[in-house]
């Protein structure tokens, strides 16, 4: 299954009495349901604090994007 805040394969977190879906990369956990107001951000907002790196690998792992369009993409001045 897919993380619905980044994209990446959700991973099943057992140290956990009830074994839960988890994103280790973005920290997501299944069954908050309301994840965007806990934090106050959204997904466009924690996408804002990335650097072109960070960027360009949650465009390209999480979404499936070619890297090498995603990076002429961001590096284009226009």
């Amino acid at each position: 299954m897919k993380c619905p805040r980044c994209g990446r394969e959700l991973t099943v977190d057992s140290h956990r009495k009830i074994p839960l879906l988890m994103c280790y990369d973005c920290g997501y956990i299944e069954g908050r349901t309301n994840d965007a107001d806990l934090t106050g951000k959204g997904n466009f907002a924690r996408m804002q604090e990335l650097n072109l790196n960070e960027l360009a690998s949650f465009l390209s792992d999480g979404l499936g994007v070619d890297l090498q369009v995603v990076t002429k993409w961001l590096s284009s001045e226009s």
